[in-house]
């Protein structure tokens, strides 16, 4: 299995065309490895640093694992994929269940940080995390507070990650 070495901007239009079915974030804390299903995202550059931006709830159990270890992988589809993989880290927490087993996931070694990619994922982005901001309902619109936010889903934490590598496995 080897790597296709990418440019940001090569894939960057993949990349935001894959927010709406999802794409993964996975993180690695100790032994233990996560993917999490996310439709927000921001990839740019800042600090003279291309970066892709991941938003986690502040509740969800990859915020756990990020603190731990500040470094995640970006994986997203490249033409055809299972989309159960999407549907079980979307909807299982890593608290309960291996994601990895129960979606059929095949882990990658990664290039230059400790989290790998996805093979069925294949467009892999890795990242170090340069920032973490938590987020402040009161600066949203209230179109946006009432759309996407309850008491019971708090709010999301910005994590900065400075991308490092980026390939598609083949």
């Amino acid at each position: 299995m080897g790597k296709r070495k990418i440019e940001l901007s090569e894939c960057a239009c993949a990349i935001v065309k894959a927010f709406k079915p999802g794409i993964l974030i996975t993180t690695k804390n100790g032994d233990k490895v996560n993917s999490m299903t996310i439709g927000w995202g921001t990839l740019g550059v800042v600090w003279e640093k291309q970066v892709f931006v991941a938003y986690v709830r502040d509740s969800r159990y990859t915020r756990h694992m990020l603190d731990g270890n500040p470094e995640f992988t970006i994986n997203v589809p490249v033409g055809d994929y299972d989309k159960k993989i999407l549907g079980v880290c979307g909807s299982k927490s890593g608290r309960d269940i291996d994601k990895i087993e129960v979606a059929g996931l095949t882990l990658v070694e990664p290039e230059v940080i400790g989290v790998p990619g996805i093979k069925e994922l294949p467009l892999t982005l890795e990242c170090r995390v340069l920032y973490r901001q938590q987020q402040d309902d009161d600066k949203l619109s209230d179109e946006l507070r009432k759309r996407f936010y309850t008491i019971e889903t708090g709010d999301h934490i910005a994590y900065y990650g400075e991308i490092v590598a980026a390939y598609v496995i083949e």
